[in-house]
């Protein structure tokens, strides 16, 4: 089943899908994000991660426009670690190369600790790595 999070306007800016056979949390962003829309998508993901019971996240940024620099240090520093106690043990994240999306997702991959996170350029590869974790447990 999917989710969707909607802006004032409508417009849908994330979707939610739980993928039963790969054992993950798929999310895709899309637009311009607010700090609000950040906070939002991200603890609705959370959620759905921790009701899942699974462990990694794959986080498809390559619709978005423009940074999220605005939200990074809340990500870091109050979202990622409540993330971990939900149960996160690995992002992928998946950008456009010299995007200002990717600018963003290249800061946070650098800062963030509370659990494993990698930037991928395809779908494949990035399911791939998630898999290998989900294959050790």
């Amino acid at each position: 089943m999917t989710k969707e999070l909607v802006n004032p306007f409508g417009r849908t800016y994330l979707t939610i899908q739980e993928d039963a056979k790969n054992r993950l949390i798929y999310v895709n962003w899309m637009g311009y994000l607010t700090e609000e829309n950040v906070k939002a998508g991200v603890r609705a993901y959370t959620q759905a991660l921790a009701d899942a019971g699974y462990h990694c996240v794959l986080n498809d940024t390559r619709l978005i426009i423009g940074s999220w620099d605005h939200s990074l240090d809340w990500v870091i520093n109050d979202w990622a670690p409540n993330a971990a106690k939900a149960g996160l043990k690995r992002i992928a994240m998946l950008a456009n190369p010299e995007s200002f999306g990717e600018s963003s997702a290249s800061t946070f991959l650098k800062e963030v600790k509370s659990f494993e996170a990698k930037s991928f350029d395809d779908l494949e590869t990035a399911r791939q790595w998630l898999a290998e974790y989900n294959s050790r447990r």
